[in-house]
């Protein structure tokens, strides 16, 4: 992944290139080359916070560009944008997702095969589905399966939804309730692993760039609820080891954003925190204001059930590491 741990902090140019594309660059054009015909692209520049800062990074993306490789170096007017009153942009794509029956859902994965080809690793599994009728880029009709296997498909919506909600927290170490994985961003054939990533996050960096503990319950083993109160204290000079910054968000049950009256969602080493005379740092998570006096620390929650996730940028390798596991995060405890 480009970016300042990899590639420095000077401009570059890439050349995105698809799974099928052949041919020459032009000079001083670097080949990102994607295994899928579909990109996500997500650029992310740190900002301080501050009006004077903003106005920086501001004139910094202005100098992004995005063109087609055949109007590299010319102008270019990109074509104006046409919504497609078709594709539902409101319902959540896990919920969309989740009310495909198996036979949608396969339909769909087989004509997507068709221009974003598994990879020669997967041969094996492509081999298994073929034999259910699903091959790349033919379109799937679950009516032309046997009865038994027709009946079988029924069942497997309810089995992949339990199957990736149980493996959220056996893919991960456990560390003070919190999960914490450094297996993100390159899954190889761990499918399970990259649907479960998929469906709490749509995507993930690789742990040299991001490390993301998550976690559900408190200290003594419970939900975590709106009804009460919790603290996050950080021994001095134990706040997350990064080279870049870390943050602790606040998500709902479904881990969406909540509304709250600061219109705060989550907290950072970028905020204006009040440490403690001994240096360290407390941090309370609760659905009313603990007080005027802390709400600098303050992450508003929801009344009900809710997650929290912590936000590791580019962790230290040494000394302590998040990579290592010497450095771990504290536990989350409720408010004595």
């Amino acid at each position: 992944m480009p970016g300042k741990r990899t590639t420095g902090d000077k401009a570059q140019v890439y050349a995105i290139t698809g799974p099928s594309w052949k041919g020459a660059l032009p000079a001083g054009v670097k080949q990102l080359k994607s295994p899928t015909a579909l990109v996500w692209i997500l650029g992310r520049t740190y900002c301080t916070g501050t009006a004077e800062d903003y106005k920086a990074v501001h004139a910094l993306q202005d100098q992004y560009r995005l063109v087609p490789l055949s109007a590299y170096g010319k102008p270019y007017t990109p074509p104006k944008g046409v919504v497609d009153p078709s594709v539902d942009a409101r319902t959540a794509v896990r919920d969309q997702v989740s009310r495909m029956d198996a036979g949608a859902y396969f339909k769909l994965l087989a004509a997507l095969m068709k221009d974003n080809p598994p990879a020669a690793a997967d041969a094996p599994i492509v081999a298994k589905m073929a034999k259910l009728g699903i091959v790349p880029g033919k379109d799937f009709d679950a009516g032309k399966l046997d009865p038994v296997a027709a009946k079988a498909l029924l069942a497997v919506p309810k089995a992949g939804f339990e199957a990736i909600a149980g493996n959220f927290m056996r893919m991960a170490t456990p560390v003070n309730g919190w999960v914490v994985t450094t297996k993100t961003g390159i899954y190889g054939t761990r499918y399970l692993d990259r649907a479960t990533i998929t469906a709490v996050g749509l995507g993930a960096n690789r742990p040299q760039d991001a490390v993301y503990p998550t976690s559900t319950k408190d200290s003594d083993g419970n939900a975590y609820d709106g009804a009460n109160k919790y603290v996050m204290h950080f021994d001095k000079g134990q706040t997350p080891p990064v080279n870049g910054f870390w943050s602790l968000t606040m998500y709902n049950a479904e881990y969406f954003f909540v509304d709250n009256p600061l219109n705060r969602y989550t907290l950072s080493a970028r905020d204006a925190l009040k440490y403690n005379k001994d240096g360290s740092l407390d941090l309370y998570l609760q659905s009313d204001s603990p007080g005027a006096d802390k709400e600098w620390n303050w992450l508003p929650a929801p009344k009900g059930r809710f997650a929290l996730m912590m936000r590791l940028y580019w962790p230290k390798d040494k000394n302590p590491s998040i990579l290592d596991g010497t450095w771990k995060p504290p536990a989350v405890k409720p408010a004595r």
